[in-house]
């Protein structure tokens, strides 16, 4: 089954990083992307969380998104964290996290997993 794909990472870490630690899990299908064993998957949008967040969700959601991965450093560094995967979870099943462990290795919160409230509209 095919899968579509969506990562939001943090927009200030984003100024900093190669955003390396999410495309390799997301490559390797490590981490997060684990649970896509067997799956093929298709990276559709890959950008930050900032600006217009909702212009970009309907833009995933017309590229047929299926799941929203939350980058791990939005998790650990942006104090709205909640609310982007809530607003993701409007149209996208979420998973909070891309890579390393979904509890920060013991020392931060845990990744939401969320399921989309509105079904996937078929073409």
């Amino acid at each position: 089954m095919m899968k579509k794909i969506a990562i939001l990472v943090n927009e200030d870490t984003m100024q900093r990083c190669s955003c390396g630690g999410c495309l390799g899990a997301f490559m390797g299908k490590r981490d997060s992307f684990a649970r896509y064993e067997g799956d093929e998957l298709e990276l559709v949008g890959f950008t930050h969380s900032g600006g217009d967040l909702a212009k970009k969700l309907a833009a995933l959601q017309k590229k047929g998104v299926d799941v929203v991965h939350i980058s791990t450093c939005t998790k650990s560094k942006n104090s709205e964290y909640e609310a982007i995967a809530e607003a993701c979870a409007e149209y996208f099943d979420v998973v909070g996290y891309t890579h390393g462990s979904p509890d920060s290795k013991g020392t931060g919160k845990m990744a939401l997993e969320l399921k989309a409230r509105k079904p996937k509209e078929v073409e």
